[in-house]
């Protein structure tokens, strides 16, 4: 395999381009722009917060207390990847970096952050040690999703056997979370991009309106022949799952508070454009998971019984109409999802 030609950085007028995307996230996102601040001494940062359709009065705050940030407003919630694009279409950073809403840079992540990447020219885009209020640690190193590693995940197995390099491959929870390492994806509450690899690669595929649409776009830069690293001395807080929490209406799984039917209608997507036919793999993956806590739920007298049975029956017709709505992973169905 022949090694890619290192990048050589032309003149930007920003060191760092830190794009935020924001829906609902008004007291989070006031603390994650202060964090930015805190952060931009000896760097020339540009900070581009795209508003998603917020209601809580997101925007006029932004405009009131920060006015050197640069808005970007959505009267619809375009979706993470959507509402990325367009800050990245008017971001002017050498760098770019993605930060959550209600994510939040510790004492010289950012500087840190660009250090690295001015010393690894062939790493395309980094991740960083996300990790709770509490100091507890998050998923922060991915490896590439699998329907094997999937069914790790939905039995148990990956949460029973961490240690495993088997079952604890997607999440890598083997690994040492305090040594660095080239890994295959990295969530996107952070990571910092090298502004040409997206011109290369180009930008995050608009069919992904949430989730998938990061691991997406790592393959592709792998593909294209760059890094992606995983640095734990760049430090983040990361809630997590705040935008979601404040959609109502929606059918939420047992599992972080994640958005259920955008998670498969992803998945599906994801797997239709990099494995083919797998994604009919993932489909049934997720049914007959359901089948069987739903049989083993039956035979049990537990007092929630009724409960796990009414969910599985949710997740099991989510899973139906994510692959009717996007036609097996053929199609996104048009936003707002």
């Amino acid at each position: 395999m022949t090694k890619p030609a290192v990048i050589t950085a032309p003149s930007h007028p920003y060191d760092v381009s830190v794009v935020v995307v924001s829906l609902n996230t008004r007291h989070e996102l006031r603390e994650c722009l202060e964090s930015i601040h805190r952060e931009m001494s000896n760097l020339r940062v540009q900070i581009l917060v795209v508003d998603n359709g917020s209601t809580d009065g997101s925007p006029g705050m932004v405009e009131e207390e920060f006015p050197y940030v640069q808005l970007i407003t959505s009267a619809e919630n375009l979706g993470f990847a959507a509402a990325n694009n367009l800050a990245f279409g008017v971001a002017q950073g050498r760098y770019i970096v993605l930060l959550n809403s209600d994510a939040f840079l510790c004492p010289g992540s950012l500087r840190v952050a660009v250090e690295h990447m001015e010393l690894s020219p062939r790493v395309a885009l980094a991740g960083a040690r996300l990790m709770g209020r509490d100091s507890s640690w998050q998923p922060s190193a991915r490896m590439f999703p699998h329907v094997i590693s999937d069914a790790f995940v939905l039995t148990g197995l990956a949460a029973r056997y961490p240690r495993s390099r088997v079952f604890g491959r997607f999440d890598r929870t083997w690994a040492d979370p305090g040594r660095p390492a080239e890994v295959d994806w990295v969530p996107g509450a952070f990571s910092i991009i090298r502004s040409e690899v997206l011109d290369q690669v180009g930008f995050f595929d608009p069919r992904f309106f949430l989730y998938a649409e990061e691991v997406d776009l790592c393959r592709r830069i792998k593909k294209a022949g760059h890094q992606i690293w995983y640095w734990p001395d760049i430090q983040v807080i990361h809630i997590g799952g705040n935008s979601s929490r404040r959609i109502e209406g929606l059918h939420f799984s047992s599992t972080g508070r994640q958005v259920m039917r955008w998670r498969m209608r992803s998945t599906l997507l994801y797997y239709r454009k990099h494995h083919g036919g797998m994604a009919w793999l993932a489909k049934w993956l997720e049914l007959a998971m359901c089948g069987l806590s739903t049989l083993r739920s039956y035979f049990r007298d537990e007092p929630t019984r009724t409960l796990k049975y009414e969910a599985n029956q949710n997740r099991a017709l989510s899973m139906r109409l994510a692959w009717k709505e996007t036609q097996g992973g053929r199609v996104s169905p048009p936003r707002p999802w």
